[in-house]
Order: structure tokens, then C-alpha cells, then sequence
């Protein structure tokens, strides 16, 4: 994992998620490990606030198809943000690039197209065991968790941008 080298006086960000409405779209390739990343997405977002009942969650094939999904959530003006979810993991040929690189771009494109923020939650690791390390439980490394928290940043960023004076 990257370190994040922290200014002194860095802004606290605005983690308030109360009236939020998310939704994660999860790729169901690799789905030991984008499930753990659920989970942390669950915690992250009731940790901000957001209600369980105010979360939806729906499953694709693979993360290659979680842009689509996630800008017709966008589109929809039912949720607020999308968190996708997924895992690719390098094999043996270059579709590992091809898909990481295609969701990502994709995701990017959706979200700059919609103006809904599209937080990427999708792992990119070179095997199993990093994986599973970026998907930890309660208390441990979870992507899932630090997608949730960015979905609720850019959430009240926008709205904070969208209504100044």
C-alpha cells in the first residue's frame, strides 16, 4: 500500500453521511474477496451515518462491467454516490490490464459524464494474499471502508461547491 504522507495542518475532511443515499455495485468475479469489501463499505458507511436502508447494493459479472452499472445508478438520480467494487488479480496474460484499466477509465468516464461521484474500490493486486490483505475485517486494511469514507467526502464536497453563494 502507497503511504500517505500527511501535511501538519491538513483539513479534517466532512464525514457526515446522515441523509446520504449510496450504492455499491460489486463484481461477482473473485466474490471471496469483493465480499469483504462489502462488508467494509457497510461499517465505513454506518460509521458516517448513513442508514443501512439507504444503501444498495447490486452485483455484476466482473469489474469490467461495474461502469455501466454504476452510471446507470448515477444517471438515476436515486443515489448520491456509487461505490464499485471489485477484485482483479494478475494472471498469466494481459487481461489482467485490460480489465483493471478498462474500469477504471470507464468508472472516471461515468462519473466526470454524470457529475455523481463513482469512488473505485476495485483491487488491483498482483495475487491472492495482497488481496486479501487490502479486504481485512473490522479493524484491518479494507478498501471497502476507505471507498465508503471517500463516497461520503465527495458527496458533501459537491454539495458544499454546488450551493456557495
Amino acid at each position: 500500500m502507497g503511504e500517505d504522507v500527511q501535511a501538519a495542518h491538513r483539513s479534517a475532511p466532512d464525514l457526515d453521511g446522515r441523509g446520504m443515499r449510496i450504492a455499491a455495485v460489486c463484481g461477482r468475479f473473485n466474490d471471496h474477496v469483493t465480499t469483504r469489501l462489502l462488508d467494509g463499505v457497510h461499517r465505513g458507511l454506518a460509521g458516517t451515518g448513513v442508514p443501512a436502508d439507504d444503501i444498495e447494493v447490486v452485483w455484476v459479472p466482473g469489474a469490467f462491467e461495474i461502469p455501466l452499472a454504476a452510471k446507470a445508478f448515477a444517471e438515476s438520480g436515486t443515489v448520491d454516490a456509487v461505490i464499485g467494487l471489485g477484485c482483479v488479480i494478475r494472471g498469466e496474460t494481459t487481461h489482467y490490464e485490460t480489465v483493471a484499466g478498462e474500469c477504471a477509465a470507464g468508472i472516471q468516464q461515468a462519473q466526470l459524464a454524470t457529475g455523481v461521484p463513482i469512488v473505485f474500490g476495485v483491487l488491483t493486486t498482483e495475487d491472492l494474499d495482497q488481496a486479501l490483505a487490502r479486504s481485512e475485517g473490522a479493524g484491518g486494511h479494507n478498501v471497502g471502508e476507505e471507498a465508503a469514507a471517500t463516497a461520503v467526502e465527495m458527496v458533501a464536497l459537491l454539495r458544499r461547491i454546488r450551493t456557495a453563494p
